[in-house]
């Protein structure tokens, strides 16, 4: 929300001490602001129901007399509440005026406030760090020369406290806070070493798109994507915790952006600037990516499953996998629900093994290998077609053993097994989800998808295994919410959805 569309309630108490326990409010006073211009004010004596200390009545004037007649905090609440409505709560250290007003509204029975809060306390201690000795509203009135001054009787605190808001909203646009959520951060944000860089955000929309970190020689440091870029850079100084985050700040000399029609171009562009700049502290693309699958070598007599770096060649693939160690995964995890043979015997034109004896995973009966010389492809060939459906149109049985046997050993109390057992299976599901990612992707081709947001036109011709795997799960996402206008007409998958197995 722009600043000048903001409402905002600027609230003062006065009590009779600082105890919510055991001390009462003595007054309220409140002025309701929007773009500079005076919307009402709310100003009342409240009977605290307890005595007034004399340190106080010296401090604020309040008398018991004055407060004697007056209404109860319960019988103002009412219209005291709605006069803030939902207007954005202000205050100087506001969270001790509002903990005595959710005492109040706790005690009455009423519902909990959750109105934005913003404390001119916490923002003048960022914005005038340097320019006053202390920050109480009696110091800041003075020294920053405020139209009103305090006097510890609540509308008049008030009043002040309205002139130190709009003064810190005007000094903070010079960082490039012109909307709420921007003067909402701004404490957070200002206590960044950095901050002062903030203004580097300046220009930046509240679009999707990708932005850029640039260093003084114009390298780029880092690429990111962003449904808002505003907000998504801003959040680089107050809520991203990442530790080369600071060091990426130091060397920013500069922030650019590009805007997108949606997410799904952003997403794309972000992957192939990547690729293109290899920017040191994304940790993505640092270096090419070598894609592997887990091949069922189908054009052989007795097939077996091998990793690979193409899909080049008859087989069924699974895959691709960022790395071999994940791909050695999948290849135990099919192994240990189907005997396929494991063994590298080299087959004869007869169709027999050219090796002696068994070879270790057939001496144990975990596989069906050819090396015996007892074994015919008809025999073989049930378990071939049971190893392909598990890796294409079934993989959910394959997942099921292995969760039976995830759970049995940890019934057993071998949890270091049951949890190789679920990393397989993690690997597994993994494999299947890009493959099968990839398959829609191929069968695609042109489509055009209607959100309430606007209309998303998807080209797959031309695009690179990583960017096939990309629109795939960005469909996977927001496919469920589209409309097809044109293409494919279902985005859904006949397979059931597989389980998932990360780790709790």
């Amino acid at each position: 929300m722009p600043l000048a569309d903001a409402t905002f309630c600027v609230l003062d108490l006065e009590t009779t001490g600082g105890d919510v326990g055991s001390c009462g409010i003595t007054e309220i006073g409140a002025v309701k602001v929007r773009g500079g211009e005076v919307l009402g004010t709310f100003q009342t004596m409240v009977n605290p129901g307890c005595g007034i200390p004399p340190k106080i009545t010296v401090l604020t004037g309040i008398t018991e007399m004055m407060v004697m007649k007056a209404p109860t905090i319960d019988a103002v609440l009412p219209t005291f509440l709605d006069f803030i409505g939902g207007a954005v709560i202000v205050g100087h250290n506001v969270r001790f005026d509002m903990s005595f007003i959710n005492a109040a509204v706790r005690r009455w029975g009423g519902p909990m406030l959750g109105n934005q809060r913003i404390d001119t306390l916490a923002l003048a201690r960022r914005v005038l760090a340097d320019e006053v000795p202390r920050f109480n509203l009696q110091t800041l009135a003075t020294r920053l020369r405020l139209s009103h001054q305090p006097s510890h009787r609540a509308l008049e605190d008030a009043w002040a406290t309205v002139d130190l808001l709009h003064l810190l909203i005007e000094r903070a646009s010079g960082w490039g806070v012109t909307g709420l959520d921007d003067l909402v951060a701004l404490p957070t944000v200002a206590g960044h070493p950095q901050w002062k860089k903030l203004a580097l955000t300046k220009s930046l929309p509240r679009s999707p798109g990708v932005y850029f970190f640039k260093d003084a020689s114009g390298i780029v440091l880092y690429v990111g994507k962003a449904t808002d870029l505003r907000a998504r850079v801003r959040s680089y100084f107050s809520s991203e915790r990442r530790r080369k985050i600071p060091q990426l700040l130091r060397e920013t000399n500069a922030i650019e952006h590009r805007v997108c029609a949606n997410t799904l171009e952003a997403e794309l562009l972000e992957l192939r600037l990547i690729k293109e700049h290899r920017p040191r502290f994304n940790r993505r693309h640092r270096s090419p990516v070598r894609s592997q699958w887990v091949k069922l070598t189908t054009a052989e007599a007795f097939p077996r499953l091998s990793i690979v770096r193409s899909t080049r060649g008859a087989g069924v693939y699974l895959g691709p996998i960022s790395n071999r160690r994940t791909a050695e995964l999948v290849v135990d995890a099919l192994h240990s629900v189907v005997p396929l043979r494991r063994c590298n015997a080299r087959i004869g034109r007869t169709g027999q093994p050219t090796r002696d004896g068994l070879c270790v995973a057939a001496q144990l009966g975990v596989a069906m290998c050819p090396c015996s010389g007892e074994l015919d492809v008809s025999t073989y060939q049930p378990i071939v077609d049971d190893a392909a459906r598990l890796m294409t149109s079934h993989p959910h049985i394959a997942l099921e053993g292995l969760q039976r046997r995830m759970e049995e050993l940890a019934r057993l109390e071998r949890f270091e097994d049951a949890a190789a057992v679920r990393d397989r299976a993690s690997a597994l599901a993994a494999a299947v989800e890009r493959s099968r990612r990839l398959a829609k992707v191929a069968n695609l081709g042109t489509i055009v998808l209607e959100f309430e947001s606007g209309v998303v036109r998807i080209d797959t011709e031309g695009l690179d295994v990583e960017e096939r795997l990309l629109v795939g799960g960005w469909i996977d996402r927001h496919g469920p919410r589209a409309r097809v206008l044109e293409g494919s007409d279902s985005l859904s998958s006949p397979l059931p959805r597989l389980a998932s197995f990360s780790p709790r």
